[in-house]
């Protein structure tokens, strides 16, 4: 009786075949998902890395022929503002020399010739100070560790308040130019 008692409890709880195999099909099928997600988000930011490091490229191409163009046109710059290239249109427009002596200077009444320009100071030597750091933040942790936990201890109760990080030698923080 006892035997079939636990039968009849084992297939009680026993789930049908079909409804395992169901089981083990969504899992799969889950898995199978979830490969699928982390593969199109993988071929998505690839993507987008690829599409970047191609605008990348065409922005360093687009660099480089400005780059030349700007150069080109310093150098027909400096061309047309030469010495020579300005005396030989001064002689083709009929342009000479004038002697600063054998000028006419016309005043021209009202007119207010422009101020002295009001130059910066001259540049002064300033001193760097160094700034200053209480004790307490130049102590290294061995300092402050022997300050509290090896040399405190051993003090008697009422000289632990006389006891400070100012004791403490602090490592050096000025720099020497």
């Amino acid at each position: 009786m006892e035997k079939a008692m636990k039968k009849n409890l084992l297939q009680a709880y026993k789930q049908a075949p079909w409804r395992t195999q169901l089981q083990w099909i969504g899992i799969f099928l889950l898995v199978l998902v979830g490969v699928a997600v982390v593969a199109g988000v993988y071929l998505m930011i690839s993507g987008r890395a690829a599409a970047t490091g191609r605008r990348i490229q065409s922005l360093e191409a687009e660099i480089s022929a400005l780059e030349m163009e700007i150069s080109d046109l310093k150098t027909q710059y400096a061309e047309v503002s030469s010495a020579k290239s300005l005396s030989e249109r001064a002689d083709a427009l009929n342009m000479t020399m004038l002697d600063p002596l054998e000028a006419t200077y016309i005043e021209v009444p009202g007119y207010v010739p422009p101020s002295q320009p009001v130059l910066a100071p001259p540049p002064a030597v300033e001193e760097i100070s160094t700034p200053v750091l209480l004790p307490e933040f130049t102590a290294s942790l061995w300092d402050w560790l022997r300050l509290r936990v090896f040399i405190e201890p051993s003090l008697p109760a009422e000289s632990t308040e006389s006891v400070t990080t100012e004791s403490v030698t602090p490592a050096p923080t000025e720099v020497v130019p």
